[in-house]
């Protein structure tokens, strides 16, 4: 099966041509995180089985589609690290993260502002480190009220530490959302996650009703049990890697982990990395590729 016809740039695009807002949904922006990619598949087949009603129209876009193919994060740079106003600006289309990202924008560009009454965004994403489900949002517009109508954890900041998010980009230009972080790349809940949260996302942007589906979504029940332990997180602290650093994460840490002051953390370029908090880790890394050896994070 060619890469084009397992991973077509638009997964799926449905509508009753009602008035409303877009939803517009990414998967698979870095190319070893395919789990938000096969939920779309999942729900875009049950839409066209289905047919539903929706107010507006949900778009499903696939990222990185050579190093999907690869299962590898990204074959020249990261994908999710060029959507900077330098990049856009310059139309230079001279790596391969580029060339995918402009083709990205061209989707979008087919769905304008006027056309809707809101836009909305949802990137799904995987982590190297396990962890529970959680959402990354960037503090602008409405973004963080958006965010707080669904139920898992939420990380404020990130895009804020990190230039050049895709989620950052969209942002900018006036689309409300956030990223949704389902899990480690491997866990076979990472689409169960990314599918619970693809179907809220059509009952609160799209007003689905999906108790009018012919069976409720379990993904979605699933999700929705974690209102309850809802909590709100700020980004303290990020441990960058340059090119070339040797790092090495202490194993066994896991997404919201409790650290101690003087908690032995990681070896960078053959020093010991020790916490200067009691706080939580995040996003500690366990792949060979990334910029972020891991984040210190405090609970809000």
């Amino acid at each position: 099966m060619s890469l084009e016809k397992k991973y077509p740039r638009i997964l799926g695009q449905y509508t009753n041509n009602k008035p409303g807002p877009l939803l517009f949904i990414t998967g698979g922006v870095h190319g070893n995180e395919p789990s938000g990619v096969q939920a779309l598949q999942k729900v875009f087949a049950q839409l066209k089985q289905e047919q539903p009603e929706i107010k507006g129209t949900v778009v499903g876009v696939s990222g990185n589609h050579k190093a999907l193919q690869a299962n590898v994060r990204y074959i020249d740079e990261d994908l999710n690290r060029t959507w900077t106003e330098e990049n856009i600006a310059s139309k230079k289309q001279d790596s391969h993260e580029k060339k995918e990202m402009f083709s990205i924008i061209e989707v979008l560009e087919q769905f304008p502002e006027a056309d809707f009454e809101k836009r909305y965004f949802l990137d799904c994403h995987t982590t190297s480190s396990a962890s529970k489900p959680y959402i990354s949002v960037q503090e602008v517009h409405d973004n963080d009220a958006w965010a707080h109508r669904f139920p898992p954890y939420i990380i404020r900041g990130f895009s804020d530490i990190v230039y050049g998010c895709i989620d950052h980009y969209l942002s900018r230009i006036g689309v409300t959302g956030f990223v949704f972080e389902g899990g480690q790349h491997i866990s076979p809940d990472a689409v169960k996650h990314h599918e619970g949260m693809i179907w809220l996302a059509l009952s609160k942007a799209c007003d689905l009703d999906l108790n009018t589906l012919e069976k409720y979504p379990e993904a979605a029940t699933y999700m929705e049990a974690m209102r309850a332990e809802q909590k709100t997180f700020e980004i303290e602290y990020r441990h960058e890697i340059k090119d070339g650093d040797s790092f090495k994460m202490e194993p066994g840490y896991e997404n919201f982990q409790p650290i101690k002051k003087g908690e032995l953390l990681a070896t960078h370029n053959g020093s010991k990395v020790r916490s200067e908090w009691d706080a939580f880790i995040f996003m500690p890394l366990y792949q060979d590729q990334g910029n972020d050896g891991f984040f210190v994070v405090r609970k809000v």
